[in-house]
């Protein structure tokens, strides 16, 4: 095949897979009656913004895998946490963050409920073993300040734990950071209105009931005690060497180009230069002989 059609298909395939990408975001559609297949919203503003925020998203992509190269150079180590409300968009936020990014090496930690072996450890154990090494960065989808909200709000930790945390988390941060560790503190804010909006999309979505926990619906009921938690936890965690950063989130598309916008300028990353890539050619054996792949072992060819 000649360079130049290979190129041309190399090029379809890039935009096939980038389309293939903005149909899955689906927020961007909308059912007309109940039954109706999904269908792109038609109006021209719709369309415009849409196009605006993929341009900004794939340019921000962009400037992540920079940020990645140098993190990898360098042997930076850097943790992001991200903190919220159900429904606030962290997953969303920290999707778009990794989407281009080696796993190896932009790793996510979204811890379950500690066993009960890990009850009975320092509170802050579970967490560590998932810090970054030389090169890495890691995305913590809820953290230690679990016990700051759910398990202050859902009584899931005396109010001695809890005293305890907040004694601790300044000390456990800056060993953190004295030891070469870059903390980023994210908060996602919504509205109590957008919170529930989007509980009831989940609700009717079969796609994605996996996601309402029975916690979440508990949660819901709890509006106001997790507000004051959040704002205790704000009053007495938030300092200039490991400060919180609210996003504020109930447009989740402005919210997830503002994070990461912000997120690139707390790196003071530059762009590393790697020297061309030239793929070798094949080597070729006059004795060398394909095996035919047995008709059984085929899968159906139905599409």
């Amino acid at each position: 095949m000649a360079e130049s059609e290979l190129m041309k298909r190399v090029h379809r395939e890039l935009i096939d897979d980038y389309d293939e990408e903005l149909e899955m975001e689906r927020e961007d559609w909308e059912k007309l009656t109940p039954n109706a297949p999904l269908r792109p919203l038609a109006h021209d503003r719709d369309r415009e913004a849409r196009n605006h925020y993929f341009k900004e998203l794939f340019r921000l992509q962009g400037e992540l895998v920079k940020m990645h190269d140098w993190i990898v150079e360098t042997n930076h180590r850097l943790v992001i946490v991200c903190e919220g409300r159900d429904a606030a968009g962290k997953g969303g936020v920290i999707k778009r963050i990794t989407q281009r990014l080696n796993p190896r090496v932009a790793r996510v930690a979204a811890l379950p409920a500690p066993s009960s072996r890990e009850k009975t450890q320092w509170y802050f154990q579970r967490y560590v073993a998932h810090l970054p090494a030389a090169g890495e960065m890691v995305l913590f989808d809820r953290s230690w300040y679990n016990r700051a909200g759910v398990e202050r709000v859902m009584g899931f930790c005396t109010d001695a734990e809890y005293e305890e945390f907040f004694r601790s988390v300044p000390d456990f941060e800056q060993m953190l950071i004295r030891s070469g560790i870059q903390l980023i503190k994210y908060w996602f804010s919504i509205p109590d209105e957008e919170q529930e909006f989007r509980f009831r999309c989940r609700i009717n979505d079969p796609l994605k009931q996996w996601k309402l926990s029975p916690m979440d619906l508990e949660s819901r009921k709890r509006w106001e005690l997790y507000t004051k938690a959040k704002e205790v936890m704000f009053e007495r965690t938030h300092r200039p060497e490991s400060p919180w950063w609210v996003v504020q989130g109930a447009d989740k598309k402005k919210a997830r180009l503002n994070c990461i916008h912000h997120l690139l300028s707390q790196v003071k990353y530059s762009e590393v230069k790697h020297e061309q890539i030239v793929l070798p050619p094949r080597v070729h054996h006059p004795d060398y002989r394909r095996e035919p792949i047995r008709p059984e072992m085929i899968v159906p060819e139905l599409y």
